[in-house]
């Protein structure tokens, strides 16, 4: 009798420690998912931003181009000609900036689609993690179920005696 409230104690133990591990795991999952649904959020900020970098990038070559043009078509004046490459050198410059930019982002954007493959890899994982437990606690609870109905008719027969 002894040994059967035991072995009852173990396995509630044992089903109290599964549901704990699921719960944590739950919580770990969810997690994930949050951190995940937050990259996702940036990946879509910062594709606006590239887009909007993207346009800003085709204004300045358009500027570049038209200044590049003024110039080539000879205006005499000194002093507009010295603007006029000033401006360009300054489009220049902000071409530049906006490639670097532009770069940035779309390296930024990589290293945020790795780590959310890796983590809808971890999340993939952790529900299988969780699957599994689920399966053992539902196995615990069966055996939990089989022994109680051996105690109950151990007990009846008992009392039959």
């Amino acid at each position: 009798m002894d040994k059967i409230k035991e072995k009852l104690a173990a396995l509630r133990a044992e089903a109290d420690v599964a549901i704990e591990r699921a719960e944590k795991a739950e919580a770990k999952n969810k997690k994930y998912e949050e951190d995940l649904l937050q990259k996702d959020q940036e990946i879509t900020s910062l594709t606006h931003k590239l887009s909007v970098l993207d346009s800003d990038l085709d204004k300045a070559e358009s500027n570049l181009a038209d200044h590049k043009r003024a110039l080539a078509e000879g205006e005499s004046d000194k002093s507009t000609k010295d603007t006029l490459t000033r401006k360009i050198q300054l489009l220049e410059e902000e071409l530049d900036a906006a490639e670097k930019n532009a770069k940035e982002t779309v390296d930024k954007l990589r290293q945020v689609d790795v780590k959310a493959e890796h983590f809808e890899r971890q999340v993939q994982r952790l529900e299988q993690e969780r699957d599994l437990w689920e399966k053992k606690y539902e196995e615990a609870q069966t055996k939990y179920r089989d022994s109680k109905a051996e105690l109950d008719e151990l007990v009846a027969n008992m009392e039959g005696l």
